[in-house]
């Protein structure tokens, strides 16, 4: 039974695993990217269903605030925003958080493989803080961001009535 406080990528060598090691651990390799775009996928799949749900609550309060229902409405809408716009926020920092720790691994994984091109291309890329690139999650981070001082904005100008 293998130490889970400090597990290993590599468990096996070629010469205890076989002769299909090479083939095998290409053949994971390329599965385990693929489930890291899978993330990128549901992320992107996540941010436009928040958005969508975000740009219904704006609308909805503005249908709101111009009918004769104004009441408990123009708080209810901005705080329920609010909730949302949060928990997007949340959601890109965990889709972030377990995309970096993939790629963490498939860095690794290139150890063992004749090219590292993910490795090389972040490298080209600065890591992330260089200019060649910005990544996505950086700036995707700031939508709900400026949805919640939106949210905080309108139930404020609600409350003190300055809204019709």
């Amino acid at each position: 039974m293998s130490d889970t406080s400090n597990p290993q990528l590599i468990r096996q060598t070629k010469e205890s695993y076989g002769d299909t090691f090479k083939a095998d651990l290409f053949e994971q390799y390329k599965l385990y990217v693929e489930s890291a775009e899978k993330i990128s996928e549901r992320r992107v799949s996540a941010n436009n269903y928040l958005l969508t749900v975000n740009a219904f609550l704006v609308t909805l309060y503005g249908l709101v605030a111009a009918s004769r229902f104004n009441t408990i409405w123009m708080i209810l809408v901005p705080v329920a925003g609010f909730l949302v716009a949060l928990t997007w926020h949340r959601i890109i920092t965990s889709y972030r958080d377990l995309n970096t720790v993939k790629f963490k691994v498939v860095h690794e994984l290139e150890q063992q493989m004749p090219a590292a091109l993910y490795d090389y291309e972040w490298h080209k890329a600065g890591e992330g803080r260089g200019k060649a690139y910005h990544p996505l999650s950086h700036l995707e981070r700031w939508v709900p961001i400026i949805f919640m001082v939106l949210y905080v904005l309108l139930a404020i100008l609600a409350v003190l009535g300055v809204l019709p």
